[in-house]
């Protein structure tokens, strides 16, 4: 029986049934992997991804398990892994090896999940198309000619394309909800703090936050029931009571029925969203999942999100402000790539430093210093954050009168690879405006597969969509069990690239 495009659910129940090992499991994903076409996977480790399965094996056996023992899964090129290369997608850290594991993948370790390997990502994590790798790009499963969605587009083409059954992701301004949407899985985003950033290449501090990719909503919940918590080492992580993010399930409202278990839920469209800009054909997907939702008992109601457009300029000035500091780090001196042609200390750095950072992070470690220098910072800097407040506060106004906003996740399906050559880098910016908001506002966000449009000839297969949902802080697991209910009604979360060849 193949498993390899079963929920993490499914291959549960087949590890402890005994139906397959924990052994066999990582066997066949790593046999998958090693013949992808899709450029998913930079790098893995046979040897020590099958100890980790035969450990889990051991705790199967003397029915010890957990929810996640046994269960593959790989980790974006963000997280720093022992036993692993961590490249963050850039030459700056070709060959790099971690001395010690990031807190999301130690956490994940000892609830059992076995590590596969590294997936691909947009260099630094810095991009809407994972096509700034600098190890090669990485395609969709569901149209080989298109990108993924970035920077975690590895991840979301690995789930898509049966390579692994989740993965982790980060998500910046949209890099977990964009690319689960053009690659037909399930992603979320939880809120800023919830899951530490010990041991994550960092981008933009303030906005960098980890995420969990899956095909169901409900592997989402078990990875961030694992993934979340309170960590000392990261100054920036809350202190929460723990909670099971599962726990809403088959009851997200109080007024719930059996047949409509969203009686009771108030849904916010914003007039932003679904403006001039949106495909006609992601407009008419979206609006049938909203119509499903309204048959679950949703009530739907319009929101005003009214500087949405203002969330993409300030984005990329926070966000390259903060990257180029972050990146300084990386010098020639202390670790990280070294030019061999250097006769003076000025020349190490500037020449280490072009060599190392391709061309999409060097003009954003650019933007980001200029905005930064001394008669710039009050002009767009400061600025930038004081409207990163005001549309924290438009989130703050919309959720008075609502229990979540839906919208897209992007303006259009994922648009060809060949695309990228000829388009202004302003364009793939502008894939981010409806993702951009809640990231700058710190809230849990998340995308689920609702269906898909026609690819354009001379392809003749589907692409997907992804609706999104945004919730106040701290209600990821209304969030979750939202998407339950919505799953339980559809199957879009179960078609695969596979059925489509």
């Amino acid at each position: 029986m193949d498993l390899r495009f079963s929920d993490l659910a499914g291959l549960r129940k087949a590890l402890d049934s005994g139906m397959v090992s924990a052994v066999e499991l990582a066997q066949d994903y790593l046999e998958a992997i090693a013949k992808d076409q899709h450029g998913v996977v930079l790098a893995v480790n046979p040897e020590a991804s099958l100890a980790q399965a035969r450990a889990a094996q051991t705790q199967i056996d003397a029915h010890q398990a957990g929810p996640l023992t046994g269960l593959p899964l790989l980790h974006k090129d963000i997280f720093v892994t022992k036993g692993w290369a961590t490249t963050a997608g850039s030459k700056m850290l070709e060959n790099y090896q971690s001395p010690f594991d990031a807190e999301v993948v130690e956490r994940l370790s000892k609830a059992g999940m076995v590590t596969l390997g590294k997936a691909s990502c947009d260099e630094f994590a810095m991009g809407s198309a994972n096509q700034h790798c600098a190890y090669g790009p990485c395609t969709n499963p569901w149209d080989e000619s298109r990108i993924p969605g970035g920077s975690s587009g590895g991840s979301a083409a690995a789930v898509a394309a049966g390579l692994a059954p989740a993965a982790t992701g980060t998500d910046t301004g949209g890099s977990v909800r964009q690319p689960a949407a053009m690659c037909g899985i399930t992603g979320i985003k939880p809120t800023y703090g919830r899951v530490s950033r010990w041991g994550m290449v960092a981008y933009a501090s303030s906005l960098d936050q980890a995420g969990a990719m899956a095909r169901t909503a409900q592997d989402c919940a078990w990875l961030l029931n694992a993934m979340a918590g309170f960590d000392p080492k990261d100054s920036t992580s809350l202190e929460r009571p723990s909670e099971d993010f599962s726990r809403l399930f088959g009851q997200p409202m109080k007024e719930a029925t059996d047949s409509q278990p969203l009686k009771g839920l108030k849904i916010g469209l914003p007039k932003q969203f679904f403006g001039p800009g949106l495909s006609s054909e992601v407009r008419t997907v979206v609006d049938s999942a909203t119509a499903q939702l309204q048959a679950l008992g949703a009530v739907v109601l319009e929101v005003d999100l009214p500087r949405t457009e203002l969330s993409i300029p300030a984005y990329y000035v926070i966000a390259p402000a903060e990257a180029s500091s972050n990146l300084s780090r990386f010098d020639g001196v202390r670790y990280g790539h070294r030019t061999q042609e250097a006769s003076d200390l000025e020349t190490l750095y500037r020449r280490s430093r072009t060599e190392g950072f391709g061309l999409e992070v060097q003009r954003r470690i650019l933007i980001g210093a200029f905005v930064l220098s001394h008669g710039y910072y009050d002009a767009y800097y400061l600025q930038a954050q004081k409207v990163r407040r005001l549309i924290a506060q438009d989130f703050q106004v919309a959720f008075q009168g609502c229990d979540l906003i839906l919208g897209p996740v992007a303006p259009t399906v994922a648009w060809p690879i060949a695309q990228m050559d000829s388009q202004d880098p302003m364009t793939e910016y502008l894939a981010d405006i409806y993702t951009l908001g809640a990231s700058l506002a710190g809230l849990p966000a998340m995308s689920v597969p609702c269906g898909f449009v026609a690819a354009d000839a001379p392809s003749a297969r589907r692409l997907p969509v992804g609706l999104q949902l945004i919730g106040p802080q701290f209600q990821e697991a209304q969030l979750l069990a939202v998407a339950h209910a919505y799953q339980q009604a559809t199957d879009w979360h179960y078609q695969t690239p596979e059925k489509e060849s």
